[in-house]
């Protein structure tokens, strides 16, 4: 059972896949692969700092190259068709990772963090999708406490499919904007309904 797990920019996907991992299921965060394993791959850093040049791909005092994410993103997230670039160059490189992980734990109940898992048309890797949604003061505001500012935080989530969409093509769907307590409960459902699936 693989479930995918999107939703809105701060709306609490990893919340919601650490507490379905405490429960016993197998988590892959995308973002995480994207920034630890993708990003720092060789031949990825060669072909961003051949678009984008030393103020994106810095050599650092050790000498060796590395993405400067935050200039990255203000790149990709600024044009459609360089975000679309990156994501060409990049999502492979995740499919792969998550073939790999699936490959090696075939019974395992997965679940996946997939920010844009409807907008890249995904849905046939999952035999669930969940979406993770709260209003979008709020979302703004988790956004803003992270430390990205407000402006940004529009324009990322204004590159996503709208949240009213995500709600209407998921499986199932938790609301994250009251207690914990009452994510939790949520979750404790979820994780019912994907285990006797």
């Amino acid at each position: 059972m693989i479930a995918g797990i999107t939703g809105g920019l701060g709306c609490g996907k990893s919340t919601v896949a650490r507490a379905l991992e405490i429960r016993g299921f197998k988590r892959i965060d995308s973002d995480q692969i994207v920034r630890d394993r993708v990003l720092t791959d060789p031949e990825v850093i060669a072909a961003i700092r051949q678009r984008y040049g030393a103020e994106v791909v810095p050599k650092g005092a050790d000498g060796r190259l590395a993405v400067n994410r935050p200039a990255l993103a203000g790149r990709v997230f600024s044009d459609d068709a360089e975000r679309i670039w990156l994501e060409d160059l990049t999502h492979p490189r995740v499919f792969a990772a998550w073939r790999a992980a699936f490959a090696a734990e075939p019974e395992a109940r997965w679940v996946v963090e997939v920010p844009l898992l409807f907008e890249k048309g995904l849905e046939n890797w999952f035999d669930f999708t969940v979406c993770v949604a709260c209003a979008p003061d709020q979302q703004l505001a988790r956004l803003e406490q992270r430390g990205l500012p407000r402006v940004l935080a529009g324009q990322r989530i204004s590159k996503q499919l709208p949240l009213a969409r995500k709600i209407e093509l998921s499986d199932f769907v938790l609301w994250n904007e009251g207690s914990p307590a009452f994510l939790e409960a949520q979750i404790d459902r979820l994780a019912d309904a994907l285990s006797a699936a």
